[in-house]
């Protein structure tokens, strides 16, 4: 039986509650069976969806309300929306305290930084003033943009190697880790691109969108079947 893996709801637009596609194109390519999970303030919701889910993907989205690790928001804090992050924040604590796997990409990897007591740097300007540029401008989000050094002896350098060359779509940036968390992956100027819970069986978040370079590049193939056989695992 595929395993079932959740997908985090990405945004709220007015009435509606979205996942963008290729999220759902990836699980499914990869042998996993695509759940999407809506925005729920119910405590008692969220644990049945997490006792149903065998694994779970938060995807990228806005920015996450900086009140929410502390902060009071700076002039290039982009779009945020307090009951999304709130949803989402609660959603992945459950899951963490499950134990199951996770995969987070983008504003999901600074939302797993978050609620393991992490901060996030509201504009990469704030923390390098002379950063290479993360908010590429290209024809397709298939595009590779920069390259990307994984760490030796973490879970993510096990599944991608030592280097990967990947997209990149985003102005914010970890800044302080969160408990258990460690760096795994990052850029030439120091930025994370990647993070892993160390005590964790596979709970991995990257910044880049693995899900749009999907078809092109075996290597994001390798990371959502590493994430895939995880899930699978976890369903024995």
């Amino acid at each position: 039986m595929k395993p079932k893996i959740a997908i985090i709801v990405c945004g709220l637009s007015e009435n509606r509650q979205f996942v963008t596609n290729s999220y759902v194109q990836a699980v499914r390519y990869s042998g996993g069976l695509p759940l999407i999970i809506p925005l729920v303030k119910s405590n008692v919701a969220i644990h049945e969806y997490i006792s149903l889910c065998d694994g779970f993907l938060f995807c990228g989205g806005g920015d996450i309300t900086p009140l929410l690790f502390g902060q009071e928001p700076v002039d290039k804090l982009g779009e945020t929306n307090i009951t999304l992050d709130i949803f989402q924040l609660r959603f992945m604590r459950h899951v963490l305290l499950s134990g199951k796997p996770v995969l987070a990409i983008c504003r999901g990897m600074q939302l797993l930084n978050v609620a393991c007591n992490g901060t996030v740097c509201q504009d990469i300007s704030i923390k390098v003033k002379d950063s290479i540029n993360h908010m590429q401008r290209s024809f397709s989000r298939k595009d590779i943009s920069h390259k990307v050094t994984v760490k030796s002896g973490t879970h993510l350098h096990r599944i991608i190697g030592n280097i990967v060359y990947t997209n990149s779509y985003h102005h914010q940036t970890i800044d302080r880790l969160g408990k258990g968390l460690i760096s795994c992956a990052h850029t030439s100027d120091g930025i994370i691109e990647g993070i892993e819970l160390t005590d964790h069986s596979f709970s991995i978040g990257v910044q880049w969108h693995p899900e749009a370079m999907y078809r092109s590049t075996p290597v994001m193939r390798r990371l959502f079947s590493s994430f895939i056989h995880a899930s699978r695992l976890a369903d024995e």
